[in-house]
């Protein structure tokens, strides 16, 4: 298939064909590498984040409880001594 290059601001791209990018899975994101001069575009599979929210719960239920860093400290306090 013949993809004309198109410009895009400053840079160049392609427009890939809807049917294409379902065929090849790809919605919102790809990872884009270079290959002895060929480009590569493989779908990203999972957003970047995916399930931080998941895998931080039990440190949230851990932070409701005791507060991490003391939050009665005096930030002017003369005492206070920097490395």
């Amino acid at each position: 298939m013949r993809v004309p290059i198109v410009s895009i601001g400053n840079s160049k791209g392609i427009r890939i064909p809807k049917a294409v990018l379902r065929q090849c899975g790809i919605e919102e994101a790809v990872h884009l590498e270079v290959e002895e001069g060929t480009i590569i575009l493989v779908p990203e599979k999972e957003k970047p984040r995916a399930g931080w929210r998941e895998a931080l719960a039990p440190l949230q239920a851990v932070a409701e409880e005791a507060p991490f860093w003391p939050d009665d400290l005096d930030p002017d306090f003369d005492g206070w001594e920097w490395p």
